[in-house]
This record gives C-alpha cells, sequence and structure tokens, in this order.
C-alpha cells in the first residue's frame, strides 16, 4: 500500500495547528508536503514483500563454480539502516550484522541489505525488526542457521524521556543452529573484529 500524501500532508498541517503554529507562515508553509515527501520514504516498506531480494538464488551443489561457494557460514557486517519506533514515530538507526548457514541455496550479499531496507521501512520496534529479518532469511534460503545483531541509537531514548545521547540497544535474533550460544560464538567474535 503506498502513502497518501495528500492525507499526510493534510494531517501534518493539522497537526502544525493543534500545536499553536501557523502553517501557513513563511518557515512552514512547504513543512506538510516536505513531511509526506519523508513519510513515503520511511513507511516505504509497508506492503512490500521482504522476500523479493532473496527470489534470485545460486544452488550451492549446481551452481556455475560450485568451488566458490561457501562451505561455513556467509556474513555481511555493519548494514547502516534506519527505522521509524512505532511508540513515538521518532527514529531509530543502527548497524545490523547478519550471518547464515546456507542449506542448498546462496543468494548474493547486495540481497541481504535489502530486505533489512524493506522490513525497516515500516513502523517498527527494533526487537521485532531483528525477528523478520531472520525469518525471511532463514524461510527464503532454507539456512540452517541465520543470525542477526542490531545495534542501533533510538532517538526516544537519546532525545526525550530518559536524554542518554550515548545509549545504544543491542538486540539478537537466531534461528537453526544458531539459537546455541556456542553455535554462535565465532560470528559474534568476528562482529566484533576490527577490520584489516
Amino acid at each position: 500500500m503506498a502513502v497518501d500524501r495528500e492525507r499526510v500532508s493534510a494531517l501534518v498541517r493539522e497537526l502544525l495547528e493543534a500545536i499553536g503554529e501557523n502553517p501557513d507562515r513563511p518557515g512552514l508553509r512547504q513543512t506538510p508536503a516536505r513531511v509526506a515527501d519523508s513519510w513515503t520514504e520511511f513507511f516505504g516498506g509497508v506492503g512490500q514483500d521482504a522476500t523479493a531480494p532473496l527470489q534470485h538464488t545460486i544452488s550451492v551443489s549446481r551452481g556455475p563454480a560450485p568451488d566458490t561457494l561457501p562451505s561455513g557460514a556467509v556474513m555481511l557486517r555493519d548494514i547502516a539502516f534506519r527505522s521509524m519506533c512505532e511508540h513515538h514515530l521518532l527514529p531509530f538507526r543502527g548497524r545490523a550484522h547478519v550471518a547464515y548457514l546456507p542449506g542448498e541455496r546462496v543468494v548474493g550479499l547486495g540481497a541481504l541489505p535489502r530486505v533489512i531496507d524493506i522490513l525497516a521501512a515500516r513502523p517498527q520496534v527494533q526487537e521485532r525488526l531483528g525477528e523478520q529479518v531472520a525469518d525471511t532469511i532463514a524461510g527464503a534460503l532454507d539456512a540452517r542457521g541465520v543470525l542477526v545483531i542490531l545495534d542501533a541509537e533510538h532517538e526516544c531514548v537519546t532525545m526525550r524521556g530518559g536524554r542518554q545521547p550515548d545509549a545504544s540497544t543491542v538486540t539478537i535474533a537466531a534461528r537453526g543452529v544458531y539459537t546455541d550460544p556456542a553455535g554462535r560464538a565465532e560470528l559474534v567474535a568476528l562482529i566484533g573484529r576490527d577490520r584489516p
């Protein structure tokens, strides 16, 4: 479902009036349309199929070059993401680290960030976002294991309420062999390791 830009714009205008502002003053005249444009981007994942980026796969055993395909985990770390907290409609942003242990199918590395982008472009909570990413990858690729670690800063924590500007939230979602902490220890160590 596409965002109704006209309705969002009208509601932002009404919101500005509700907080005692004049939406017709020069600094705010274009604000309703700008917010509608922003929300179209922020919530563009609503109604999108998060498995779509994972549809083009390569067979591990029968692929074009089976000797080049992984025998162990595939990990992509430091994937930048941003989302909107569904509780306060304030942004949260951070880094995602995603690993999966392939079954018979692998996918191009660029597909993993696209899955995160689709799922993050919805009203979200970080815990559910990680679980949805893990479920999407595990289900679409029939992976033997999936590990998703999200490390994010939430504006609802840094700018209001507790006002903790340096606080970050870390969540872990695991499927298959990575539900065992011992099974995921190597991956967690690799995520924390500095790059060469």
